[in-house]
């Protein structure tokens, strides 16, 4: 197996090259940005998603590439002229020059924000049509629809992940419901590279917890199963974790879903 991580120097690009070292016969690390040195059976190449000859020429000869790349959060100004180019235009890049190269799979990291203005009453599966609660929500959304054009269209097989909140602990109430951990999210991501024979799937990305607003069998198809719970850190969240945002609480998006409203209000269906 030979695997290509985008956004390698990323936080979930660092943990996943640390978790898989040695696990596949060449792990290709890119990023724009200088990765560290490469150790046994790695490869580091500086490569901007947004420039798809480099893309494809990095993705000859692999088997799968994990996407990671882009901007990880709605940015607080600009939002939209920085999600473009990163998350739509470097995202088409990638599954194209995927399908150029002769990938077998994509591995996209996609978000739970791509779903974010589903009421937290209601249980998601990756059934759940998008809702996005955001610019970056947006881009998760045409992530996932390009993911379903390349594999229908082209027989990429593709998944798409649902990422909740990474972290090393939860730090609020709403991160009890939608936490991953490191250690988990690098076993889904090894579960999605590995699972055999499949098309298209959406899952979540999340860790076993007790009270969880996703019904991830999306996920335990792949072979995911989870270790860790955020109902270890309840108690310490509930004593001093940080405060929603009140007119986020209805929503699985979270803040996302409250903040740059200006004076139009939050709109509740």
């Amino acid at each position: 197996m030979r695997v290509v991580i985008t956004g390698a120097a990323g936080g979930i690009g660092r943990e996943a090259r640390h978790q898989l070292a040695g696990r596949y016969s060449v792990l290709r690390l890119l990023d724009r940005e200088e990765v560290d040195p490469a150790g046994p059976d790695e490869e580091c190449l500086k490569v901007d998603i947004c420039d798809l000859a480099a893309l494809e020429a990095a993705m000859q000869g692999m088997d799968c590439v994990v996407h990671l790349a882009g901007v990880s959060v709605e940015p607080e100004s600009n939002a939209w002229e920085q999600v473009l180019p990163a998350n739509i235009v470097g995202t088409y890049n990638v599954f194209e020059a995927a399908r150029r190269a002769g990938v077998r799979r994509v591995v996209y990291a996609s978000s739970h924000h791509a779903v974010g203005y589903h009421r937290r009453s209601e249980i998601l599966t990756g059934a759940a049509l998008p809702r996005p609660d955001s610019f970056y929500g947006v881009s998760k959304v045409t992530g996932e629809a390009l993911g379903r054009l390349y594999a229908d269209k082209y027989g990429l097989s593709v998944v798409s992940l649902r990422i909740g909140a990474y972290r090393p602990k939860p730090t609020d109430i709403r991160h009890l419901s939608v936490w991953i951990s490191p250690r988990d999210m690098v076993e889904l991501l090894r579960c999605s590279i590995e699972a055999p024979l499949l098309h298209y799937v959406v899952a979540y990305g999340m860790s076993a917890n007790s009270r969880a607003i996703w019904d991830n069998r999306e996920a335990a198809v792949l072979g995911y199963r989870p270790l860790d719970n955020a109902e270890d850190f309840a108690a310490e969240v509930l004593a001093d974790g940080a405060p929603e945002l009140e007119g986020a609480k209805p929503f699985h998006g979270g803040w996302y879903c409250g903040w740059d409203l200006g004076d139009h209000g939050l709109f509740i269906d």
